[in-house]
């Protein structure tokens, strides 16, 4: 599919359904939509009219035009209040459309729709993401393709010309959120913690980042007692990666991104039961994902900034090796963890990951887990819980989401919730008591960095969807790409 900015009038464009956007207190045609509708035989007005279309958010309306006409079909997308106008409003506008488009069998499309905050840059992005996202398929797992029929092969996002450069930054990062998408939907028989690694060895292959996986061995030499702990049940060896991107120059800013990396969590001798969603448990890698994806993106937009994409992946199983509820672990920085649940896994991993990324000097820390079923309880299947004790980075987190769409919402860090997290032989038990349980994993993460900056996003509800949302179809999300990516390039 290719996506193209034009300056054709909308009076002049020609294609398979041409979609145009309206307002909710602006449903009446007026001025050039006046003359196109009269082109078009009053086919707009007459749709608008029998579909009781009131143009609000979301909603979509389709028509065939006659035969005679240079546009063969014609779609109407709602785009609510006109004071309310958003940049995610356009892009889920766009997604809309696309799919509208491709299910009407059009190969051809031309949306119009209005710029946001007279930025026609931001705004062709954002168009180009929501239909990239929302004709995204995946179907290496399918001996045939379920869907044989014909595919949209060409956009033009009518009046917004010159606009290549941002559709270039569209298709970029939207080949970060694929390879997360792909990474996560996977199952675990295909991506492993050897598999994770090749991928990362292939982005910096083919993107000029500099790669570093420690092995078990390099992983013991480091004391990273924690992340080993739950990877000696495995028989796969588990995999330490750390890619860097660094910009030609002296970077502005240098960054760490690390994601939880378990490619498969059967809960260990804590095994998961009957409905705990064990089957789903190839997402736990979620945040290794979007790792790896932000690594791709950024390699490709080259800013001007230093980050390193860091993961402990293994998994977490049960075999004769496995830790035991009650054993007490020894983390890179020395704290001492007794584990008592060993379905708690991945702030064990984290644990070393963030002492590894501290000793690298850079300005902020943030990481990425599928990590705790309290904070979808809390914040639901759409929304990841941002955690940090450092105000001016989670703001910049928050804008970085408000951009992308990504919806994130600060959690508080309560320091007295620690003491459910404190042991009586060691320095701190791995989970405390079920109140506040993200926010108690949280607390556990802070104990390993000790002055950098530091943001922990816990993606657990939105890192998968089992229904088509917004520019998301059902299954893997990547969800935290376009946030990671946007947050690099503010510093840029």
């Amino acid at each position: 599919m290719e996506i193209l900015t034009t300056d054709t009038p909308l009076l002049e464009w020609t294609g398979d359904a041409l979609a145009i956007g309206l307002f909710e207190d602006a449903v009446e045609l007026t001025g050039e939509l006046a003359t196109l509708d009269e082109k078009l035989a009053g086919s707009i007005k007459e749709l608008i009219t029998e579909e009781e279309f009131k143009g609000k958010q979301n909603s979509s309306v389709v028509t065939r035009v006659g035969s005679n006409s240079p546009v063969r079909k014609i779609i109407l997308v709602g785009l609510g209040k006109t004071e309310a106008l958003k940049l995610e409003t356009l892009r889920r506008g766009a997604a809309s459309i696309a799919r509208l488009a491709k299910k009407q069998k059009c190969k051809t499309l031309g949306i119009s729709l209005p710029i946001w905050n007279n930025d026609a840059t931001q705004t062709a992005q954002a168009l180009a993401e929501g239909v990239q996202l929302a004709l995204y398929q995946d179907n290496r797992f399918k001996s045939e393709p379920e869907d044989k029929g014909p595919q949209v092969e060409r956009v033009d996002l009518l009046g917004l010309g010159g606009q290549e450069a941002a559709i270039s930054r569209a298709n970029q990062i939207a080949s970060g959120v694929f390879l997360a998408r792909q990474l996560v939907a996977a199952p675990a028989n295909s991506v492993t913690p050897i598999t994770m690694a090749d991928t990362a060895t292939q982005i910096a292959s083919e993107h000029g980042l500099q790669i570093e996986i420690l092995e078990q061995e390099d992983c013991e030499k480091l004391g990273m007692g924690a992340f080993l702990g739950v990877a000696k049940a495995s028989e796969l060896p588990p995999k330490f990666i750390h890619l860097t991107y660094k910009p030609e120059g002296t970077p502005k800013r240098k960054l760490a991104i690390i994601g939880k990396g378990l490619t498969f969590d059967s809960g260990g001798l804590n095994i998961k039961g009957a409905g705990s969603g064990i089957e789903t448990m190839k997402i736990d890698m979620g945040g290794a994902a979007a790792t790896l994806g932000a690594a791709k993106a950024i390699s490709q937009l080259k800013p001007d900034v230093e980050v390193h994409f860091i993961s402990a992946v293994t998994e977490n199983m049960i075999s004769g090796r496995a830790m035991h509820p009650g054993d007490i672990l020894t983390a890179s920085n020395g704290k001492t963890i007794e584990v008592n649940n060993t379905d708690a896994e991945g702030r064990l991993t984290l644990a070393d990951a963030l002492v590894f990324a501290e000793k690298l000097g850079v300005d902020a820390v943030v990481d990425l887990a599928t990590l705790t079923g309290a904070c979808v309880i809390a914040l639901g299947d759409d929304i990841a819980g941002l955690f940090s004790p450092d105000d001016a980075l989670a703001g910049q987190l928050e804008k970085a989401a408000q951009t992308s769409g990504e919806k994130i919402w600060r959690l508080p860090m309560e320091e007295k919730y620690f003491e459910g997290l404190k042991s009586g032989i060691a320095d701190m038990k791995n989970t405390g008591p079920r109140p506040g349980g993200s926010i108690t994993a949280a607390l556990f993460l802070k104990q390993f960095v000790k002055e950098t900056p530091w943001a922990h996003l816990d993606i657990a509800g939105p890192v998968w969807s089992d229904k088509e949302n917004g520019y998301n179809g059902s299954g893997a999300t990547g969800f935290g790409v376009r946030t990671l990516v946007n947050w690099v390039l503010g510093d840029s």
